[in-house]
């Protein structure tokens, strides 16, 4: 069995921010595959299906996304799953609208919600989907960057990279991680100017 978690803080006020990017590829993969992810369990909504003969669970953690990781930890104990059958799709601030960038493991980044999930599963051993949000302005106006709203013109870009997000879990689950890092990881440079 496989977790697939897509991060993002509930309620309306926070629908299409940029730190719910991870919400919204969730939506994505739920229609994609037919999954109605409206089971709540451990303080998410959940929904479960099959993908390729293997069972699979879409999560939308509801503890706003600083403590996403009291609702991944507990799921985790419950079916008994390793660090690498969960699969994280999240914002990222450091990476340009459009672009993806997926990791075997890795480091928190400085994104809370990861970073609650690494204390929680005593791990950073967990693939991660991280989906350029826009590039990160100075560090006292981070908070209200990430939970603004997209305009229209970055609606343009936003849509094909979650469309994009989406597959490239499909592409994780059907052909390992691997192959979902050498199609979807994108050659060019983060919003600080240093190579991906």
């Amino acid at each position: 069995m496989k977790l697939i978690v897509g991060l993002g803080n509930p309620g309306r006020k926070y629908e299409h921010t940029r730190h719910n990017v991870g919400y919204e590829v969730l939506d994505l993969l739920a229609k994609e595959l037919d999954v109605n992810v409206i089971v709540n369990r451990s303080r998410g909504l959940t929904g479960t299906g099959y993908f390729q003969g293997e069972r699979i669970m879409l999560v939308k953690p509801l503890t706003y996304m600083n403590l996403s990781g009291e609702c991944v930890g507990p799921l985790m104990d419950y079916y008994r799953l390793e660090p690498e059958d969960v699969i994280v799709i999240c914002d990222d601030v450091n990476l340009l609208l459009g672009q993806l960038r997926i990791r075997r493991k890795g480091s928190s980044g400085g994104h809370n919600g990861l970073e609650n999930i690494e204390f929680h599963l005593q791990s950073q051993d967990y693939p991660r989907i991280r989906c350029g949000v826009g590039t990160d302005p100075a560090p006292a106006d981070l908070v209200n960057f990430v939970l603004g709203h997209f305009t229209a013109e970055e609606d343009k870009l936003l849509l094909p990279e979650e469309e994009r997000a989406a597959q490239a879990v499909l592409c994780l689950l059907e052909k390992g991680i691997g192959a979902a890092m050498n199609e979807y990881n994108q050659k060019g440079k983060k919003a600080d100017g240093k190579e991906l």
